[in-house]
């Protein structure tokens, strides 16, 4: 993943990540159809250029949950209830949670992220918000403007 920055000049490269927990990843999960096992062992086997990407044509987007202070100190070891179960369409990665006495609960700044996947983007966001929403922890913010923009863009 590349994070682009837009400016006057063009675009200019100020990121690059390659970590599968990095909520910029996470959309892109979603959307892949292709075994990433197979992917992975074809990266091992040196046959990579043999395998066939399939991408679900779909739009995916990601909502971060974050604790309270972050990015800068936070508190851990807060409780975490009602996380919906995953679908097809809906998926909540777990980033900085531990188990705490058999109850989940925060372990870092960024905690959770809630995937969604539709046919546009307006509908991956009225999708993922309530399920933002549903989840509880002491603290939990995130925003709420994740793809405003350009869901404003499509539609006009």
């Amino acid at each position: 993943y590349l994070g682009l920055m837009v400016t006057n000049n063009g675009p200019k490269v100020i990121e690059y990540n390659v970590r599968f927990g990095d909520p910029e990843c996470q959309p892109l999960m979603m959307r892949l159809k292709t075994d990433i096992l197979d992917i992975c062992d074809a990266c091992i086997d040196g046959t990579l250029d043999d395998v066939e990407l399939e991408w679900d044509k779909r739009t995916a987007i990601c909502v971060t949950l974050a604790s309270g202070g972050y990015p800068a100190s936070y508190p851990k070891d807060i409780p975490i209830n009602k996380i919906p179960e995953n679908t097809e369409t809906q998926r909540v990665f777990h980033a900085g949670t531990a188990e705490n006495n058999g109850q989940l609960v925060t372990a870092g700044g960024r905690v959770l992220s809630v995937c969604s996947l539709a046919d546009d983007l307006e509908e991956a966001r009225k999708q993922a918000y309530p399920v933002c929403e549903q989840i509880e922890f002491e603290g939990k913010h995130y925003r709420n403007d994740i793809g405003c923009r350009q869901a404003a863009r499509q539609q006009a």
